[in-house]
């Protein structure tokens, strides 16, 4: 299967999904929004019966490739606020899953994230936060340091429940953006950094409304990263 083949019917619903947003009809929203989540993660997250464009990566990721250096992202956009454009493999699972936590569950649900001290361990990351102000160096040092086998085991946690957030939505909460205690909460856990190259996370986070953040954290953003490693496997 070609790149073309594996984005575009993500790409088609993804803006089924945007438009729907725009409307008032929550059961059309959590449907798409349940739709895409599935099509950009792991099968095994919703049960889908073949592979997704999430799979082929991490497969390749799990065969001993996760330091293998690929673009950060996919398409042409302003990474002045990056620490690096290149990163390995697995950063992208650890910065998109990391983001799907923090976004979900603290901002979405006003909970607590999954990643603690004993996912820390058993992952062996030496950091909290998303990665976003890393350097090429650290970048790199970082994913030698990885479990990739337990990060695996806490991406498909984190996107199990947020497959449980967006079922129990209401329209009321989709069209409402979060209160800023809510956001400095993310600093407060370490899930970024007083880097600018991380902090600026708090001010885009704090601008969207719940349904943009469907967009976004929850769908959009891992066709920002996955489509960048596609070229190593087809």
């Amino acid at each position: 299967m070609t790149r073309q083949e594996l984005c575009a019917p993500i790409t088609e619903r993804y803006e089924e999904l945007k438009e729907a947003l725009k409307g008032n009809d929550p059961e059309r929203i959590r449907e798409l929004a349940l739709e895409v989540h599935a099509l950009v993660h792991p099968a095994e997250i919703s049960g889908r019966g073949e592979k997704t464009i999430a799979d082929h990566v991490l497969d390749f990721m799990l065969e001993g490739n996760q330091n293998v250096i690929v673009p950060r992202e996919d398409y042409e956009t302003n990474l002045h606020y990056a620490g690096t454009d290149r990163v390995p493999l697995c950063w992208q699972f650890w910065h998109t899953y990391r983001i799907e936590d923090l976004v979900s569950n603290i901002l979405m649900k006003n909970g607590n994230q999954i990643f603690d001290a004993w996912w820390q361990e058993k992952i062996g990351s030496p950091i909290t936060d998303t990665g976003n102000a890393l350097e090429l160096k650290e970048a790199a040092a970082f994913g030698e340091a990885l479990d990739v086998q337990a990060l695996q085991d806490y991406m498909i946690t984190v996107g199990k429940n947020t497959r449980d957030i967006l079922k129990d939505l209401t329209p009321e909460q989709i069209q409402s953006m979060v209160p800023e205690e809510r956001v400095m909460r993310i600093l407060e856990e370490g899930g970024v950094t007083t880097d600018f190259r991380s902090v600026w996370l708090l001010v885009f986070w704090g601008r969207l409304t719940v349904g943009g953040m469907i967009l976004t954290p929850m769908t959009g953003h891992h066709m920002m990263h996955l489509p960048a490693c596609l070229d190593l496997l087809l």
